[in-house]
């Protein structure tokens, strides 16, 4: 997303002591218009989450793919090939085989493969091998020991009817101070909701107050220049998306603190699709707080 240099500014948000100025307020406004104006476009992104149709899990073996019920894959769409082709799942590795009547593309990155047969499509990172047929797409993904293809319609009905999301109004005494607390020598056990626990590397435990009371919430170091937190609060299942939200923030300063901005909560992809894997809130993570910030529920999922 794009940065606006105003930590200065959103400092001086953040203490109750100082009035912000209007300019201030705006400047703020700005950056998270520009922040939910880069969401959105993620969403509706080819690679983003309102396209998908399907997810499929794999046996070992042939897994013929396609529209008609005689497939082990069925995608029931008139407009998509009846048998469009095999997905061959032997030794920790994927394979694909062409329809006899179909020609299916395969490319990594720009570059369109040859040879396919021979080429194994379980690789990292996840998404290096993107499959197309006409306006259809689909990737070979793993979640521990499962392994399928995700695959999407980049004219789905759920993209193009897409209106937005609805979104609390912003407040900036949402956006709050924490203290990072290193956890490192006990890794993060997450649950997604296929029920799978994984471990995560632990990003620190973000300690801050909101009026007066103290609350607490674990981070998932997730390698890159920010950390993860998966949260629930008094607002999931009413106002806000049941399962919980999302949010992303800055690695701790020199002195260990960062700011929780709780504007930025965002629905987990689960929110848009059946089609997600989505990690949930640890236990730990389930505020008895109502945080009317960031985005609302969206859809029925």
């Amino acid at each position: 997303m794009r940065k606006i240099s105003i930590l200065s500014i959103l400092t001086i948000l953040s203490l109750a002591i100082f009035e912000p100025t209007k300019a201030q307020k705006n400047l703020y406004l700005e950056e998270l218009k520009q922040w939910d104006d880069d969401r959105i476009s993620a969403l509706k992104d080819p690679n983003g989450w309102l396209n998908l149709e399907g997810l499929f899990w794999f046996k070992k073996g042939v897994n013929s793919f396609g529209s008609a019920s005689t497939n082990d894959l069925v995608y029931d769409n008139p407009a998509f090939p009846k048998h469009v082709g095999d997905f061959i799942y032997e030794d920790g590795k994927v394979y694909w085989k062409d329809g006899s009547t179909e020609k299916v593309k395969i490319n990594d990155g720009d570059l369109v493969l040859a040879n396919s047969e021979s080429l194994n499509l379980l690789t990292r990172p996840e998404g290096q091998y993107n499959s197309q047929w006409k306006d259809f797409a689909w990737i070979v993904i793993q979640r521990e020991d499962k392994v399928g293809v995700r695959f999407r319609n980049l004219k789905a009905k759920t993209l193009l009817e897409f209106k937005g999301i609805e979104r609390f109004p912003v407040d900036a005494k949402w956006r709050i101070k924490a203290k990072v607390i290193p956890q490192n020598q006990n890794p993060l056990m997450i649950m997604n909701v296929l029920g799978q626990n994984t471990a995560q590397k632990h990003g620190g435990q973000l300690v801050f107050e909101v009026e007066g009371t103290t609350y607490r919430l674990d981070a998932i170091d997730e390698g890159g220049v920010r950390l993860f937190v998966a949260f629930a609060d008094a607002t999931s299942g009413k106002t806000t998306y049941g399962s919980g939200r999302f949010i992303e923030l800055d690695r701790p300063d020199a002195e260990g603190f960062t700011y929780i901005d709780f504007n930025k909560a965002y629905n987990p992809p689960c929110a848009f699709t059946e089609f997600a894997t989505c990690p949930l809130p640890p236990p730990q993570n389930r505020l008895s707080i109502a945080i009317p910030a960031g985005e609302k529920k969206y859809g029925q999922h």
